[in-house]
């Protein structure tokens, strides 16, 4: 959850760079919240929503947010590409992703988790930074 706060701030990074206009400060912007978001994403993926997707209960719930985490790379790209009009629909949807992690799906994770070795096996499957 830590690294949401500097991927919101990345973003209004790349909200002022897309508004001023300047190409340049626009893709660098992009290229640092992809930097951000890649690894976090990946972390995500391979780790926790591997482990909670054994669990069928989770199964929809994991399955919404990769395909989230697939349409915020998207547009991602149209914004890096010049698209300066899908910046409010990034920023509508990464803001909705986080608060569905932050506030859905790691609060029912710490429960689901809780007393089993379910943690070791999420730390175990995720790359290091």
């Amino acid at each position: 959850m830590e690294e949401h706060g500097e991927i919101i701030n990345r973003l209004g990074e790349l909200r002022r760079a897309t508004e001023s206009g300047g190409t340049g400060a626009r893709e660098q912007a992009a290229d640092h919240l992809a930097a951000l978001l890649d690894p976090h994403t990946r972390a995500e993926e391979v780790g926790l929503f591997h482990v909670l997707r054994e669990d069928p209960e989770f199964t929809e719930h994991i399955d919404r947010l990769c395909g989230e985490h697939t349409g915020i790379d998207e547009l991602l790209a149209a914004v890096r590409a010049g698209d300066a009009a899908r910046m409010p629909d990034l920023e509508l949807a990464l803001r909705a992703h986080i608060d569905h992690e932050d506030n859905g799906l790691f609060p029912a994770a710490a429960i689901a988790l809780a007393g089993g070795d379910g943690w070791e096996r999420v730390h175990d499957l995720t790359p290091a930074p």
